[in-house]
């Protein structure tokens, strides 16, 4: 009854795995824009391509490898008495393949098509990460330059203060050579922000031509609502990585399978007609020749039987990669959007305590230099967060992409 009860719990958990509905969270990059980008990759193009090879290849192998083979001879016949006769012999035969090398033919082709396909998925896997990737990176980048760019005019507004206190005098050399010097290294910060923003796009748009350029905010993660069992039951039912090496297997299995029928050799059928002594005498009949096996045809099979074990080894092995990775991928996940919060509790923190300090300057209360490292906490503070979120929005990304569930992946 408990075997039956935990058989029960294992399929119900595998089927919500396998039935939960894409997904769309906010900000994330509209499947009508991704999806072309994804169709148009070379690589993707080219397993796609793959795929028609495929076809071909389950069609050759599904008919007979034996072509008819017509055979003629002519031959002139002299006798003691001089008489001379013209003689020929035509004749047609072709080998016959036996059904159980039909059947394992068409299992080869069948796994070679399905290896082909988990090709294709894969590739439009691997793109799609990617191109998740790249577009994060890219609003990451344009977001940071913002940053920049407010951390420059608060500099500049701070040269400006400094200066009018200057020439009432209510300011030192020392701080208006302090305020100088922090416009210069925030004038930096904000060209190199600037540099990495357009690098960003460069990879982006030159890797996925045709990407829109439409800058958004930075979407933030959503926390996992489901545990680590769904997302390896999900991930590891809809990986084209592991289906590959399955598809290998499959036809690793039908190869075997051809070599065991092989040991049993084609017989060849034919017929043939012969005239000789100038037409006196016609002959016509039938040919059967059926090729002596050797050890040559059982080492063969043994030779497959024993792929058959390295495929299945290497399918395991497979596997047991892909749980390590989604088991890391999901606690990389929750602690990453764990880490977002933290990080941004604490640059809430550091703004307020930088608006603190502007006030207590602006009433002569904190010196500019205070001032001054209060603003480069708080920025520091902010880009800290923002790359927290990047890593945490990469992590829980990088699971929807895996588990297909979102731009419409589950159809492919």
């Amino acid at each position: 009854m408990t075997i039956r009860l935990l058989l029960i719990g294992l399929l119900t958990v595998s089927g919500a795995a396998l039935a939960m509905q894409p997904v769309n969270p906010p900000g994330l990059l509209p499947a009508e824009i991704a999806r072309p980008l994804l169709e148009q990759d070379p690589g993707v193009a080219a397993a796609r391509a793959g795929l028609d090879v495929a076809l071909q290849e389950a069609g050759i192998l599904d008919g007979s490898p034996y072509e008819w083979t017509a055979r003629t001879t002519g031959q002139q016949r002299k006798l003691e008495n001089g008489h001379r006769y013209k003689e020929w012999n035509v004749g047609i035969e072709r080998t016959i393949r036996l059904p159980g090398k039909a059947a394992a033919d068409r299992n080869i082709g069948k796994a070679t098509v399905e290896e082909s396909q988990a090709r294709y998925g894969e590739a439009l896997h691997e793109a799609a990460r990617e191109l998740m990737a790249l577009w994060t990176d890219w609003l990451a980048a344009e977001h940071a330059r913002e940053l920049a760019g407010s951390s420059l005019q608060a500099a500049q507004a701070s040269l400006a203060a400094v200066e009018k206190h200057a020439r009432a005098g209510d300011a030192s050399k020392l701080d208006l050579s302090a305020a100088r010097a922090e416009l210069a290294g925030q004038r930096r910060l904000d060209n190199d922000a600037k540099t990495q923003a357009a690098a960003a796009w460069a990879r982006l748009s030159t890797r996925f031509p045709g990407m829109p350029r439409q800058v958004a905010a930075l979407p933030t993660p959503l926390p996992l609502g489901e545990d680590a069992v769904f997302w390896r039951d999900r991930i590891i039912a809809e990986s084209d990585e592991l289906k590959v090496v399955q598809a290998q297997m499959g036809k690793a299995q039908a190869h075997a399978e051809r070599a065991r029928a092989d040991k049993t050799p084609d017989p060849t059928l034919g017929a043939y007609t012969v005239s000789e002594l100038g037409g006196r005498e016609r002959i016509a009949g039938v040919m059967l020749s059926i090729p002596i096996p050797g050890a040559v045809r059982d080492s063969r099979s043994a030779k497959a039987i024993a792929a058959v074990e390295v495929s299945r080894q290497e399918v395991e092995l497979k596997k047991r990669q892909l749980e390590t990775e989604i088991a890391s991928a999901v606690e990389t996940a929750r602690g990453a959007f764990a880490s977002l919060q933290i990080a941004n509790e604490g640059a809430a923190a550091m703004q307020e305590n930088a608006a603190l300090m502007q006030r207590a300057y602006a009433l002569g209360e904190a010196e500019l230099q205070a001032l001054l490292l209060a603003r480069r906490q708080a920025s520091a503070a902010m880009n800290t967060a923002l790359q927290v979120q990047v890593s945490a929005l990469k992590a829980y990304y990088g699971l929807l992409v895996d588990a297909h569930l979102i731009w419409d992946m589950e159809h492919d």
